[in-house]
């Protein structure tokens, strides 16, 4: 199993209010809907209104591949939030560490555990860490208040 980690992202609310707010996906449907469409590449459109969102699940149009879903698999109030991937063609996770920094702020780090052979390591390491650091930016721009 290989492990991509994105750096420590600070978050403007308490660990508590960033827990809340991502251990229910739906609250992710918000997000999806205020992203400006020329932002989406027009190839893209299709995948992007095709994804659904359930409190425990998002499933992402995968194309050839077919579609990944991430459910909900794990959750430690505040600190942990742990998707697994069903329908993907290798085992993987996606886990979101947050600890408290103070009061008002915590911090935030994406983990993605990925099955994949060594001889492919490679080859995809570096997107899959490039997703991971990207995912982690994402987690910034969330309001959680």
């Amino acid at each position: 199993m290989a492990t991509y980690k994105s750096d420590d992202v600070l978050l403007l609310a308490p660990a508590e209010s960033v827990f809340a707010k991502l251990s229910n996906l739906e609250n992710l449907r918000s997000l999806l809907e205020k992203v400006p469409a020329d932002q989406i590449p027009a190839d893209k459109m299709e995948m992007f209104n095709s994804i659904t969102i359930t409190p425990d699940a998002i499933t992402v149009p995968g194309g050839p591949v077919g579609a990944l879903t991430f459910r909900v698999k794990e959750k430690t109030s505040p600190s942990l939030i742990r998707l697994e991937g069903e329908g993907s063609p290798v085992p993987l996770s996606l886990s979101m560490k947050i600890t408290p920094d103070s009061e008002a702020t915590s911090k935030a780090q994406v983990v993605i555990d990925i099955e994949i052979p060594a001889m492919l390591k490679p080859m995809v390491g570096g997107h899959i860490q490039k997703m991971a650091d990207q995912f982690g930016q994402v987690l910034k721009a969330i309001p959680f208040a």
